[in-house]
């Protein structure tokens, strides 16, 4: 019964001692649980350590290496890098990277070329969202502003809407009118979160061939 009692009044001094063990100080990592689960070993694919010693100071590996070590004793190479696996999507429908210039970036904009290749198909589908997305304002044949359209001039209720086959207009390059679709341009905002960026390749071929009408 003493003993009992003894041991009763002593679990809050146990239990202190308990708390101040896992707390780390200095030189001192103190105790951690799992520590597995804290320091895993992933393979990371944007570094390559080759040294097995690097982090030996650190490390409380399983395998007994260095923490900071990180090569894939797998891969004959000890590479990181894998080839994806079957049937893992592009990072873009056609192949190509996504599209990071900004809006400040419309020069270098105007000389990206279209990714997608000439076809009737993509043609004809670049013709059909640009009914969906940007005939309202520009107008069935691209004529903006002057064009007359089955109820009335477009003109009327969107002012200052230019004509791809004008002077201004019809020597921009696909690039210019891909940018402009994603940024706005003028009056005109940004599609980007409407129209995804196969489709603004589309349409924008689609208003090339309207800019030689």
């Amino acid at each position: 019964m003493i003993m009992s009692r003894r041991f009763k009044a002593a679990l809050p001094i146990l239990a202190l001692v308990l708390l101040g063990a896992c707390t780390a100080g200095g030189d001192d990592p103190g105790l951690e649980y799992a520590p597995q689960m804290y320091h895993s070993v992933p393979y990371e694919p944007l570094t390559q350590i080759k040294d097995k010693e690097a982090g030996t100071w650190l490390s409380n590996r399983e395998d007994g290496l260095g923490e900071f070590y990180n090569s894939n004793d797998n891969n004959e190479f000890s590479q990181n890098v894998r080839m994806p696996v079957p049937g893992t999507v592009r990072r873009t429908a056609n192949g190509s990277l996504p599209y990071r210039l900004k809006q400040e970036d419309l020069l270098i904009a105007a000389d990206v070329p279209n990714p997608l290749p000439d076809s009737p198909a993509i043609l004809a589908e670049g013709k059909r969202l640009y009914e969906v997305y940007c005939d309202h304002c520009h107008g069935s044949k691209g004529q903006g502003s002057v064009e007359e359209t089955s109820d009335a001039l477009v003109g009327k209720v969107f002012i200052g809407v230019p004509a791809y086959n004008s002077q201004l207009k019809k020597g921009l390059s696909q690039g210019h009118i891909f940018y402009t679709i994603t940024h706005g341009f003028g009056r005109m905002g940004s599609h980007a979160s409407q129209v995804s960026e196969e489709k603004r390749w589309q349409i924008a071929k689609y208003v090339k061939q309207l800019q030689n009408q």
